[in-house]
């Protein structure tokens, strides 16, 4: 540098930046080593900041885990909403809400197998989560719903239903995935089965 020349000035990042960073790294971290993954001092690393800086935006690590949680739970849900999209049929015709059910399902299941590691990290919840109004659950009590307009689910039936639906497919998602049967040599009849099970025992 020539005399008279000013030393060239350290850009900082804004602190909106450096929070959603840090949201992003925690994200992959937990896409490729689940929730146990997400840690303070190697989402600093994979920002380029120095480790504290960290704590200008997050209290503690399960304050960084709470929100890589929300983000892992929204891209589920997105996925669905995706897959459910896809049917044909106009809301309420008994055939299209059958299969717009089915399809919250596939996807579901498809989303534990294709990414595991957000998959875990959904359902980590450190502490309470600030979902957007298009959730897993919400989706699935939407389907319900509309089964109900169509005649294909008895409305005295319908109240909590939700509940049971989705630890089946919550179950069979856990047990194919990371569980007991992942090796099992027909995966995707056990899951076709589960779904199978809950579509007829609405009928």
């Amino acid at each position: 540098m020539s005399i008279g020349e000013e030393a060239p000035r350290t850009r900082r990042r804004p602190r909106g930046d450096v929070r959603a960073g840090l949201v992003a790294a925690g994200v992959e971290l937990a896409r490729t080593g689940g929730p146990d993954a997400v840690v303070l001092r190697e989402a600093t690393r994979i920002v380029g900041v120095v480790p504290n800086a960290a704590y200008r935006h997050f209290a503690d690590r399960d304050e960084l885990l709470a929100e890589v949680c929300t983000v892992a739970m929204n891209e589920l849900a997105d996925r669905m909403a995706a897959d459910i999209a896809r049917v044909r049929g106009k809301r309420g015709n008994p055939g299209a809400a059958q299969r717009r059910l089915g399809a919250i399902g596939t996807a579901y299941l498809r989303f534990a197998h294709e990414e595991p590691g957000l998959f875990a990290t959904a359902f980590a919840v450190p502490q309470q989560h600030g979902y957007n109004d298009r959730t897993p659950l919400g989706l699935l009590r939407d389907a319900l719903d509309e089964l109900v307009e169509a005649g294909a689910l008895d409305p005295q039936r319908r109240e909590g239903i939700e509940y049971p639906i989705w630890s089946i497919v919550h179950g069979t998602a856990v047990l194919t995935g990371q569980g007991p049967l992942r090796d099992a040599p027909d995966l995707r009849q056990i899951e076709s089965l589960s779904l199978a099970f809950i579509a007829n025992s609405l009928t």
